[in-house]
């Protein structure tokens, strides 16, 4: 027992592998058993990602940030090591991929019928990737997981997507490759820098001058941007989501994006404090366009994917406004918020999957009085619809009113500016829920549509359940985010004492 809590974050990284090493045994004709492998292997990391959350503490040990940590050499004569950790930041950032990845999979059970032992082992190598991510301390083991993320993600988008799957494919893999090659660069200076180690305790620790922690930001934050995407890097992800297949669409908007956020958080501001403060002006104007320029395209689509497509821009804009603003107030609004966006946006493309799955099209003008022949269906999507907008009594509102609770004191402008998102999220959403569900059934073609079978009832229940539990008793939540989001909020004025021990 005690060794298998000793390598807790281990077990929970690597334990897609035993899935893939089963699917890999099964004949490729044996769709069944090859869902079934697959749904159930799923199952074992979001066990595991209860057991750690069960085992979190509330208040973390004065000698560190991070619990569960894990140290071995890797390859010690380069300096690198086998390094994990976790803090309330990537706690829940776990939770939500372990979570979306069951659920991403079952839902795939009617919508996914071609090569479907290669779906399943790329989505299983996605959520290794995911996941260690968020629990990698050493750089260069980070950087490998953040590579292994974008080839399943291509081959997922490439090869189950739309008509122009191959062209959103290799735009995104465009994008993140450029981002990704600029941070390699900084992370080399960084290793020479700090005497051939890529230990990010080592890094909190160097003293760099303003000038090279300028460039040295520039590369880490401009990888990052691409990721989330903030404003104007943002071109690569309507594409992607749109042509992507529903279970992409949904890990992409439900934890992809948020690697961009995490990474902000966790090592482009606390590395390069000085750089950090000297372009925050330029974030904040970044955050506050994106999210009213989101918000303004989302109002004239006409397709309901690119709708929730370009709402994620004028979203992940917040997280990032309330990123910037460091107080922590904001910090822990951005942290919950960005699970928040990863169940409500999530659920929102597994919505418009399963009613394109019917119907086979995604306009809105081919809708309407869906609401009397599709009660059960309605109803959800006016749920998430709800917490997407931010109205009290859902997770949004929590987030929302946390990161523009903590801006207004250091930036009321941005903070008074970003309201009109809240203002503009109410209205494209809400008319297009008039447009698609109410009003007078005007397309026989949507006479004979069905209503959520109870598979889709249950796919759906955990996140809806989960919508109202974070919005009407968020301290469950925030009493394990806020002492690690008030320690990295202050990491971007200096690096705490408590960091570097």
């Amino acid at each position: 027992m005690n060794f298998f809590m000793t390598h807790l974050l281990s077990f929970l990284v690597f334990s897609p592998l035993l899935g893939i090493l089963l699917l890999l045994f099964i004949p490729s004709e044996k769709t069944g058993l090859v869902r079934r492998i697959g749904f159930l292997s799923s199952l074992i990391p979001f066990s595991l990602s209860l057991v750690l959350y069960s085992r979190f503490p509330d208040f973390y040990p004065l000698d560190s940030v991070f619990t569960f940590k894990e140290l071995s050499p890797w390859i010690p004569s380069l300096g690198i090591y086998y390094r994990l950790g976790v803090d309330g930041i990537s706690l829940f950032l776990i939770l939500l991929t372990t979570l979306l990845v069951p659920i991403v999979l079952a839902a795939s059970w009617t919508d996914t019928q071609r090569r479907v032992r290669e779906y399943f082992i790329f989505f299983l190598l996605l959520e290794v990737g995911m996941i260690g991510v968020f629990v990698a301390l050493d750089l260069f083991l980070f950087y490998i997981f953040w590579e292994v993320m974008l080839v399943p993600m291509y081959f997922l988008i490439g090869i189950w997507g739309g008509e122009r799957r191959l062209y959103a494919a290799i735009k995104f893999v465009l994008y993140t490759m450029v981002g990704s090659l600029l941070m390699l660069a900084a992370i080399l200076y960084l290793y020479f820098a700090a005497g051939h180690s890529f230990n990010l305790t080592d890094y909190l620790n160097l003293s760099l001058p303003v000038s090279s922690q300028k460039w040295l930001f520039g590369a880490f934050a401009l990888a990052f941007a691409i990721k989330v995407p903030l404003f104007p890097f943002h071109t690569w992800l309507p594409d992607a989501h749109v042509e992507a297949p529903t279970g992409g669409s949904v890990i992409l908007a439900g934890v992809l994006l948020k690697m961009g956020t995490y990474g902000l958080l966790r090592f482009a501001f606390p590395l390069f404090p000085a750089a950090a403060s000297y372009f925050s002006p330029l974030l904040i104007a970044l955050a506050v366009i994106g999210i009213l320029y989101g918000a303004l395209v989302a109002m004239v689509q006409t397709d309901i994917k690119k709708l929730v497509a370009f709402s994620s821009v004028s979203h992940m804009g917040f997280i990032v406004l309330g990123l910037v603003a460091g107080t922590p107030e904001a910090v822990s609004g951005a942290v919950l918020q960005m699970v928040n966006h990863g169940l409500s946006t999530g659920a929102l493309f597994l919505l418009v999957g399963m009613i394109y799955e019917r119907r086979h099209t995604r306009k809105i003008e081919d809708y309407g009085g869906l609401a009397s022949l599709l009660p059960w269906f309605t109803t959800a999507f006016i749920i998430v619809s709800l917490s997407s907008i931010g109205l009290p009594g859902t997770n949004g509102f929590i987030g929302e009113f946390l990161i523009l609770l903590g801006t207004f004191p250091t930036h009321p402008l941005a903070a008074s500016l970003a309201t009109l998102g809240v203002i503009l999220s109410a209205v494209y959403l809400l008319w297009m829920i008039k447009r698609v569900f109410f009003g007078a059934l005007q397309h026989q073609e949507n006479k004979a549509l069905q209503d959520l079978s109870w598979r889709e009832v249950g796919l759906l229940l955990p996140i809806l359940l989960l919508i109202f539990q974070i919005g009407l008793t968020p301290s469950v939540y925030l009493r394990k985010i806020e002492p690690a989001a008030k320690v990295w909020g202050l990491a971007k004025k200096g690096v705490p004492e408590v960091m570097v021990r």
